[in-house]
């Protein structure tokens, strides 16, 4: 009897985004079955003594053309402030359900298809094993149908491995975006301004900022923060294909941010992920001036300097003998923050990189809102 083998593929919806100017629809579906869905202030940080030691102080508005020294400050001081988002299941915006939903059931698919594979190969590799004793044993010989009907099987069973192949490599969310010309250039630049981003020579993830007493260390800062060194690229996840790729944002305590043209994936794992539409993000791009005790980043610029040990007027403390002076820098900072549990704060060493980044996404994602109004 020959051999078959056959699996009920379900069809993966793909995403349609279209964004133009009457607003931004999103079709989740195959053709002619789809589901279509219609429609802070920011921080100056200032640092002392020491990596991971900073003052932060609040800046009266992120998208002003005004330079950072130009605005008037006001200290604040937080206290066992962990910098990190919440569980990646409460995050997920309502109706962005549907898109993670096609993602699940591409890779659920996926593995599927993958253990089928291995099966198949298996069976495979049995079957040659079969047709060569059937000549070793010599009952090939006498009863030829024998070895002809494995062969058949063999036949039957590489053209199954050849197509759980390509249903694999075809078992993704397919996304396809459409753009009127204006909208695109506002993302081009967006893209072109991450992309120099990422050539900082340092970009960190800051994770926690905590309170400390500026008498008692005979410091000028007020907050002691954390932060690990992390990566950002353009990278797309396994479960999308799409012209456009993702701008890719390292996490170094929690799920990976793919920032899409009109949402975010926060992504642990494959089953552990989140999306949040970009509309929903509270972005804020800001400076810190950062007293370095290392090695200065070489596209970082030293704006000032200070001392060791300090008094409250900034003068050095004469208390303490060799109290030395130190360079302060200027780094850039991004806070990205939804009420739904996404707290995310990172610092580059390449401030314009920055400021050039964070008025990009600013005007992208204003345009992004305004359409979602319409």
């Amino acid at each position: 009897m020959a051999w078959s083998f056959r699996r009920r593929i379900k069809i993966i919806p793909g995403v349609h985004l279209n964004f133009s100017k009457s607003g931004i629809t999103t079709s989740i579906g195959v053709k002619g079955a789809s589901i279509t869905f219609g429609k802070s202030g920011s921080y100056l940080n200032t640092s002392v003594a020491g990596l991971g030691v900073y003052n932060r102080q609040k800046l009266s508005n992120s998208n002003s053309n005004q330079t950072p020294e130009e605005y008037n400050t006001q200290l604040i001081l937080e206290k066992n402030d962990n910098i990190f988002s919440a569980d990646v299941q409460e995050i997920t915006s309502q109706n962005m359900q549907g898109v993670k939903e096609a993602i699940i059931l591409a890779h659920q698919q996926r593995k599927e298809l993958k253990t089928d594979l291995l099966k198949i190969q298996a069976t495979l590799g049995a079957s040659k094993l079969k047709l060569n004793f059937s000549y070793i044993l010599l009952y090939g010989l006498i009863k030829k149908t024998i070895p002809e009907n494995i062969k058949i099987d063999i036949e039957a069973q590489k053209e199954a491995i050849k197509q759980t192949k390509e249903q694999i490599e075809n078992c993704y969310v397919k996304l396809d975006i459409d753009f009127e010309t204006e909208i695109q250039e506002k993302y081009n630049k967006l893209v072109d301004t991450f992309k120099k981003l990422t050539t900082s020579q340092k970009i960190w993830d800051v994770t926690s900022a905590h309170f400390q007493d500026r008498v008692a260390t005979r410091s000028s800062a007020s907050t002691i923060v954390k932060k690990r060194n992390v990566k950002f690229s353009l990278k797309s996840l396994p479960d999308i294909k799409s012209d456009f790729e993702a701008l890719y944002f390292q996490n170094a305590n929690g799920a990976d941010l793919y920032f899409y043209p009109n949402f975010i994936v926060m992504y642990s794992s494959t089953i552990n992920f989140a999306i949040i539409g970009l509309d929903e993000i509270t972005f804020n791009q800001s400076y810190v001036r950062f007293t370095e005790t290392g090695t200065i980043p070489r596209d970082s610029k030293i704006i000032d300097k200070t001392w060791a040990k300090v008094n409250k007027n900034g003068s050095p403390d004469k208390r303490f003998k060799g109290n030395y002076q130190i360079p302060v820098v200027r780094y850039g900072e991004i806070s990205l923050k939804t009420s739904t549990g996404l707290n995310e704060e990172y610092e580059f060493s390449n401030y314009e990189f920055t400021q050039a980044f964070g008025q990009a996404f600013s005007d992208y994602q204003q345009t992004i809102k305004s359409l979602k109004q319409i």
